[in-house]
């Protein structure tokens, strides 16, 4: 950058000096219709625009780097820089250029950052756009994290690098701050950077006085101590809060009215949900394409508004622990599915309700235009008919929503009364205000209407009173209206008429009468639009001064969106209210993984039981082929478990469900290049993660352990796991556990606790029918050679493949693998149950073929008008049949 110097042009130095306030951003400097960038910002913005670059001539030796885009598409070129990680401070013109002599006044009204884009363009409706401040101090850490477009501030504190990862995923922060001494703690976020985007700064020593940051927030929020926000024993969260706050006070340039209130809350209160296990369950995108679809959100997600969706969203992400609360989102959910006319009618009100969250913040901002007030003022018609419809209800939730559920009446008739209602865009264009809501802006818009009818109707009045018959009006832009006499009629010219102007062939008058009408018409649409606009303001600003009570109204429309939503899933699905205990029972029958049934559109899904507590069925473990469906059964144990504790219905024939404190997985193979972590390494640190933080509370989904190595060390570390896991002295913990080491199914009998399960197949002489049924017992077969062909793999390699493993199991792991667990374990063995005998007609996704359909088939054939090759056809037909047998 260069230096403020004598030889630069006054608009130079005045740039120089704006950018010195705001080296970290780049400057959008306001000249005449364009925005400016010049210097390194301006080869920075040419590139990431893609605009030209030019130059500028201002002083320098050389013309300084120079780039522009036109004030009002400015949008567009700010959401992309953000997007990108970039700042931008906006210097605006402070005075209109035709009014000031010399320089303009500039300054910066707002710096735009990812973390405080309020932007309707850049931002999910569905998603929270949230910064997060962070502070580590005396090993622990503090979090404050605000969404700016909605007004929504919670802070928390906790003591590992883990648990503060945990948050980092499950906020998913667009933009952090921080302070300088994070990066001495054994956080990584680079590698946390490289899975959520986000831009991070360090913010200087000076913000972290706990003295200021005190009165910072108790100014803001109106309180006499931190006792009042429930924050006195978060040292760390008021400083990571009093920065944010000031960060935010620094860069929006207001005063943030609708940030009304500090939520304090403690990962206690919810189910914690560690980066594994978000990732692994899909909760709200798909593992591989990071999208929507496909994830228990998309199930869920039946909303009918942004806020609706915004908290669905967090319910999914933070399931409840106490049950009484689970228990009233349950009732809500119960009472909407049995009304179904008042569910509808609730989906039908909700449905034409804007995002008035996201309003009022661009209302409390000043930036809300007229359209938006009209899309506030049609959300608030909604609203009487849906308090209505809530004191219907008997549920202690929407009882409790109904006694303060705010109708905004008042509002509502402000703006119906002020507003047109179909204002313009721009609040430059006038045709704002309703006619009869101001008696000025009425007088000024007839004066703009009718204006010319005025001042010919005083032609012809004064024509008649001083009987010139010549007599006109006439308008110049120098002397304004005047009444023009020839000097044939200056005899006539009446007292009251006041000489203006000396013409050649006569002359110019005025009267009292003109002046008036004259001050009325000239510059009434000036005026008009000046009336609008500042009543516009006041109306905008009353609406703001509302906040709280809008806030307050949206959460609860937010409310009755998602039980809705919930209630309209469970009754579309066939879905059953689980009954929740805190016994450590799991206990579901004919459950179902409500994605997979949702992507096969609810056509027939194999049902599947299952049975844990805390004493003789704490640990199942599940044998069986690839793709035979153990991945799929232990992610759907876990989610119906995690969708009872956010208060939503299941898909299950019944359900009994224990809260669990946290639910852990491991599933899948997948590497971190990024970090340098092999496969191996990945799961061995997911494992690590669940084998420490894990309780006998817990349930744990494991899949494949021990699978990135070696056969006996894969199988080792699977065993130990198994036997810690297990051991009610260290945890004891309810967990499903999938393996393709079948020497681990000796230890049901020897390891209390532990059951095997298997997945059930058909064998059709060389190929195999998936059954999707669990059954108790353990698998003595993998199945790879088959699953291998199903896939495609080449005749010659299943053929050598056959002979390799007929040799290989010559060595009888097995055997050595029994004598293990009886030398490890003294108690005598149970008999290990064999698979349960299976129904094939029952159990199979797909119609099979059976070979009575064969013989069926066969008895029909008319062999006496068939021709070889038709008999031939045939045949080949009928076995491919019963090879494929689905």
């Amino acid at each position: 950058m260069v230096s403020s110097s004598a030889n630069l042009s006054p608009m130079m130095q005045q740039y120089l000096k704006t950018k010195e306030q705001y080296t970290d951003c780049i400057l959008f400097y306001r000249l005449g219709d364009f925005y400016e960038m010049f210097f390194e910002d301006a080869q920075t913005a040419s590139k990431v625009l893609d605009i030209a670059l030019t130059g500028k001539d201002c002083g320098l030796p050389q013309r300084a780097p120079m780039c522009g885009i036109p004030f009002h598409s400015a949008d567009g070129y700010i959401n992309k820089l953000v997007a990108s990680g970039y700042k931008v401070a906006i210097a605006e013109q402070l005075m209109d250029p035709k009014l000031v002599k010399g320089i303009v006044p500039r300054d910066v009204i707002r710096v735009v950052t990812p973390g405080t884009n309020m932007n309707t363009q850049a931002l999910d409706e569905t998603k929270n756009n949230y910064i997060m401040s962070i502070v580590y101090m005396d090993n622990a850490f503090g979090i404050g994290v605000c969404d700016v477009s909605t007004g929504e501030f919670v802070t928390t504190q906790m003591q590992s690098n883990s648990e503060l990862a945990d948050q980092i995923y499950q906020f998913a922060p667009a933009e952090i701050i921080c302070n300088e001494a994070l990066s001495i703690s054994e956080i990584n976020l680079e590698e946390i950077k490289n899975r959520i985007h986000f831009s991070i700064s360090s913010m200087p020593a000076s913000f972290y006085d706990d003295a200021f940051c005190k009165r910072i927030l108790m100014e803001h929020f109106h309180v006499a101590s931190m006792q009042a926000l429930g924050m006195e024993d978060y040292e760390n969260g008021i400083l990571a809060c009093g920065v944010l706050l000031q960060y935010l006070f620094d860069t929006q340039k207001t005063t943030l009215q609708h940030i009304s209130s500090l939520k304090v809350y403690t990962t206690g209160m919810y189910m914690l949900l560690d980066t594994a296990t978000r990732r692994n369950l899909e909760l709200t995108e798909t593992l591989r394409e990071k999208q929507k679809r496909g994830s228990l959100l998309w199930v869920l997600d039946q909303t009918k508004t942004a806020m609706g969706a915004r908290l669905l969203r967090q319910y999914i992400e933070l399931p409840l622990l106490d049950k009484k609360q689970i228990e009233a989102r349950l009732d809500a959910v119960e009472e909407l599915v049995e009304d179904f006319i008042d569910r509808e009618e609730f989906r039908e009100y909700l449905a034409p309700v804007y995002d008035i969250e996201r309003l009022i913040g661009r209302i409390s901002y000043q930036s809300a235009n007229p359209r938006d007030l009209i899309a506030f003022k049609n959300s608030l018609e909604m609203l009487p008919h849906i308090k209505q419809l809530l004191s219907h209800k008997q549920c202690s939730l929407f009882a409790d929503t109904y006694k303060h559920f705010d109708t905004l009446e008042d509002l509502y008739d402000l703006i119906s009364r002020a507003i047109c209602e179909d204002p313009p865009l721009s609040l430059k264009d006038g045709g704002i205000i309703q006619n009869g809501y101001d008696p000025e802006v009425d007088h000024l818009r007839n004066a703009k209407s009718q204006g010319d009818q005025w001042i010919t109707n005083l032609e012809l009045q004064e024509r008649e009173n001083t009987g010139i018959k010549t007599l006109k009006i006439k308008f110049n832009k120098v002397f304004g209206y005047a009444f023009e006499v020839t000097n044939a009629n200056l005899n006539n010219v009446p007292d009251y008429f006041v000489r203006k102007q000396t013409l050649t062939n006569g002359e110019r008058y005025t009267t009292t009468k003109l002046k008036e009408l004259e001050n009325e018409v000239l510059g009434a649409g000036e005026k008009l639009i000046a009336k609008e606009y500042e009543l516009f303001c006041e109306i905008r600003n009353t609406i703001a001064s509302e906040v709280k009570r809008i806030q307050a109204t949206a959460h609860d429309l937010a409310i009755i969106d998602v039980f809705t939503s919930l209630a309209h899933v469970a009754q579309k699905a066939n879905y059953v209210r689980p009954k929740i205990n805190e016994k450590g029972i799991i206990d579901v029958k004919g459950g179902r993984h409500p994605v997979v049934e949702k992507m096969i559109h609810y056509q027939s899904f194999v049902e599947n039981d299952v049975f844990l507590d805390n004493k003789a069925n704490r640990t199942s473990i599940i044998t069986g082929p690839n793709m035979a469906g153990k991945s799929t059964y232990m992610r759907q144990v876990a989610l119906l478990t995690l969708m009872a504790q956010i208060g939503s219905f299941v898909p299950a024939q019944s359900a009994q469900i224990s809260i669990c404190d946290r639910i852990f997985t491991r599933v899948g193979a997948s590497d971190d290049l990024s970090s340098g972590q092999s496969t191996f390494m990945v799961e061995m640190n997911e494992v690590s993660n669940i084998l420490r933080n894990a309780t006998k509370d817990s349930l744990i989904v494991l899949d494949e352990i021990g699978r990135g190595t070696s056969t006996f060390d894969g199988m080792s570390i699977a065993w130990a796991v198994l036997e810690y896991i297990t051991d009610q002295k260290i945890l004891g913990a309810k967990t499903l556990f999938a393996t393709h080491y079948h020497e681990l199914t000796e230890l049901e009998g020897i390891l209390n606790g532990v059951n095997n399960y298997c997945i059930a197949v058909k064998e059709q002489g060389d190929d195999i029918v998936f059954l999707r049924k669990i059954v108790r017992g353990g698998a003595d077969k993998s199945y790879g050679i088959q699953v291998a062909k199903l896939a495609g793999i080449p005749e010659p390699v299943i053929k050598r493949a056959k002979e390799l493993v007929t040799q290989l199991t010559d060595t009888d792991i097995a055997n050595h693998a029994k004598e293990i667990a009886i030398k490890s374990n003294e108690k005598p063995k149970k008999h290990i149950n064999k698979p349960d005998e299976v129904d094939i007609n029952q159990l199979t996704l797909f119609d099979t073929v059976q070979e009575n359909d064969i013989i069926t088939e066969i008895t029909q054939l008319d062999l006496d008008n068939m021709t070889p090759m038709d008999a031939f056809h045939a045949l080949c037909k009928m076995q491919s049949k019963l090879k494929n047998r689905i």
